[in-house]
């Protein structure tokens, strides 16, 4: 399997680089086109290495590809999760090199999509490729690759609800997520929801003169940044009414052995250039990211923002706000407790529209499952370690949804780092990790169907 791995490494990478070239940005209806590209290349590359039955299936937005490979009923069957589409490129101006032109630099692949998720979803085809040439591979295997992750995957939902006999599986197997560093394997065993919402605030009818109306109207921009303002108290507690109440509290036993992850706040600081770190009075940077919710906005605008000076009163302003879940809370609760709060505390003179975009679930998988023990001993097989379950800032809507659905449990097997700017210019994914993936993958599967057939 080494052999064959290291024997083709370098047209494994080049096969991904022209994956990456397409520019499939979900969220921005002229890459349409490219998002359907990016499909059919997915398509071809599974069909080329003996995937049976593959297809796309279409759905009210960016098609699904399936494909499957059913070896024996008896044995135990793994559903391959990922997708195909990435987020939007912008601001260009903050990349080094274009976007969609892919350039490896110090053994990482620099592009949008690199890591998140083209890279890691490229991993298991490989990985099956390797299989394929060693033997085959050991267990069932069916691929659902969607194209609307990056997008809220509305449709995959749907696709799921009415295809439960097609995705019947054993366990479902997701790189979408990353390892603690290069010499530190994990497997995330949480991950947090989401509640994501636009809000428009608007005032006069139309823009005003500053210096003829200034003072004597509600200024929509000043508003809205007061009441985002208040949405934090000083000890950065999130101050809309029963936010909290249903939150998972961890005990001290469970708080201490969260926190013997290594981690250097130092470290963490450099990283991303700040002299502080900051957050929820009370919790550790590790417990702030992994097990406590957070609200934060994603964009703001209005008024003028061109060259050069207009002394203009915005009639509307606007914002992208976006709050992180975890156990026990919901995304319906929380978008109807965020959207009767904001309301409710716009002042006279302005109106509030809040739009919510979309949502998904926390979620907490086991540790102790016949799957999970699979990954883990593969990561320990090729990293040399053990790997640390650790609980995940980010969401995977469709992981909830998935268990609620299918029945079954994910096991999140990604091998990004947190320095590969996912979302951010200058996305890149290590030729390690890529690497790294496509041989610890087949030992997941080797090790999943020996502990299975043992039970």
């Amino acid at each position: 399997m080494a052999n064959y791995l290291q024997e083709n490494q370098n047209r494994f990478i080049h096969e991904l680089i022209d994956w990456l070239r397409i520019p499939s940005v979900s969220a921005d209806p002229k890459f349409h086109g490219d998002v359907l590209q990016a499909a059919d290349f997915l398509k071809q590359r599974l069909e080329e290495i003996g995937v049976d039955n593959v297809e796309l299936c279409q759905t009210a937005g960016n098609p699904i590809v399936y494909g499957e490979k059913l070896l024996d009923p008896a044995l135990p069957t793994v559903l391959v999760y990922g997708h195909y589409d990435v987020q939007p490129a912008d601001p260009y101006e903050l990349w080094d090199s274009p976007p969609f032109e892919p350039v490896i630099k110090d053994e990482k692949i620099y592009a949008r999509g690199a890591c998140d998720d083209k890279g890691q979803v490229y991993m298991h085809v490989k990985a099956f490729e390797v299989m394929q040439q060693q033997g085959g591979v050991p267990c069932n295997v069916k691929f659902m690759i969607e194209g609307e992750e990056e997008i809220g995957s509305n449709n995959l939902a749907i696709f799921v609800k009415n295809n439960k006999e097609k995705l019947k599986a054993d366990v479902i197997l997701i790189s979408d997520t990353g390892i603690l560093a290069n010499d530190l394997p994990s497997i995330e065993v949480g991950l947090r929801g989401l509640s994501y919402h636009e809000v428009e605030v608007t005032g006069p009818n139309r823009d005003l003169h500053s210096g003829l109306y200034g003072g004597a109207v509600a200024n929509p921009i000043n508003v809205l940044c007061k009441m985002i303002a208040s949405l934090h108290d000083e000890d950065n507690h999130i101050t809309i009414p029963g936010f909290y109440d249903n939150v998972a509290m961890l005990s001290a036993e469970e708080r201490a052995e969260l926190n013997r992850v290594p981690h250097s706040d130092e470290e963490f600081k450099q990283s991303i250039g700040l002299p502080a770190t900051y957050g929820e009075a009370g919790y550790t940077t590790v417990e702030r990211t992994g097990i406590r919710p957070t609200l934060d906005v994603n964009g703001i605008w209005g008024g003028y923002t061109g060259e050069g000076a207009k002394t203009v009163i915005a009639s509307k302003a606007f914002a992208k706000i976006s709050m992180r879940l975890v156990p026990n809370q919901t995304s319906d609760e929380i978008t109807a407790l965020f959207q009767r709060h904001f309301e409710s505390i716009a002042p006279e003179g302005v109106t509030v529209q809040v739009r919510p975009h979309h949502g998904g679930e926390p979620v907490v998988t086991p540790t102790d499952s016949v799957a999970y023990q699979a990954a883990a001993q593969a990561m320990e097989t090729t990293f040399g370690k053990r790997p640390v379950p650790t609980r995940g800032g980010g969401s995977i809507p469709i992981v909830a949804m998935f268990k609620s659905e299918l029945g079954i449990d994910s096991v999140l097997f990604g091998f990004g780092l947190d320095s590969d700017a996912i979302h951010s210019p200058n996305e890149h994914y290590g030729v390690f990790n890529f690497l790294k993936g496509i041989e610890t993958i087949p030992l997941f599967y080797q090790n999943y169907a020996a502990l299975e057939k043992a039970k």
